[in-house]
């Protein structure tokens, strides 16, 4: 039985290696631990503002501004309500920078005079030496330099967010996360960020542009992924050899 505990602990290093498991698809966030089900379940106190706006009696009438009623305004604006993040990028740039740099310099020094020092310092230095030029140092350094930058990136997304926070000025605070899981791939977009309730469309949405501390991320794991990853032997050795 001793021969088994190797090729076990092999194998258990080998599992640990990886960030799918070994025959299974990527498993889900569990969503019992988003920030979004938080806010669901503990939304904000009524706004005095917003339940006072209408009168006494709201009932009365007809027609109604009520979030449920037909000419409502439904947009988010409490903790716990859902919106729409629309994201279409399509950026590029190009940097391009030369630089050319040369300088020489001179310098000597000598001392033919010093209360007589020069002279008895010459009776002991070897033959051809003096002290009449004590020293003469001349440096030339010269450096150029090119670099040149291009990036073209296009993504066109569509997620809901979730209102986790109300801020005291009015700010509300998104968090969003999807998930799609094709095979043994998982495909994962995060959202988050602040937004302003005027800038919400009547539509319930929100362009990417408009979301302030945006961050935006947008990538998976899986099979696929992690053969794109060098290995953490690789990684680590990267890290450490200086060449």
């Amino acid at each position: 039985m001793w021969h088994r505990r190797p090729i076990l602990s092999i194998a258990v290093l080998v599992a640990g290696c990886t960030t799918t498991p070994v025959g299974k698809p990527p498993a889900f966030s569990p969503p019992e631990r988003a920030a979004e089900r938080e806010a669901m379940f503990n939304p904000s106190f009524p706004d005095p503002v917003l339940t006072s706006s209408l009168g006494p009696s709201p009932n009365a009438s007809l027609w109604t501004g009520a979030r449920g009623s037909l000419l409502g305004d439904r947009r988010a604006m409490l903790r716990g309500d859902i919106m729409t993040v629309v994201i279409e990028i399509d950026d590029s740039a190009e940097i391009s920078n030369s630089s050319d740099r040369s300088r020489s310099a001179s310098q000597q020094a000598s001392i033919p005079q010093l209360l007589g020092l020069p002279q008895r310092v010459d009776e002991r230095l070897p033959t051809g030496a003096s002290s009449a030029q004590l020293v003469d140092l001349n440096s030339q350094s010269s450096a150029s330099g090119d670099g040149t930058v291009r990036r073209n990136e296009q993504l066109t997304l569509r997620v809901a967010v979730t209102v986790t926070d109300v801020l005291p000025n009015g700010v509300l605070q998104i968090v969003g996360q999807q998930e799609v899981r094709v095979n043994y791939e998982l495909r994962e977009l995060i959202v988050t960020g602040y937004v302003r309730p005027e800038d919400i469309t009547r539509q319930n949405e929100i362009t990417y542009d408009k979301i302030a501390s945006a961050r935006i991320s947008y990538g998976g794991r899986g099979q696929i992924t992690d053969m794109q990853q060098p290995r953490y032997g690789q990684q680590v050795l990267e890290t450490v050899l200086p060449f």
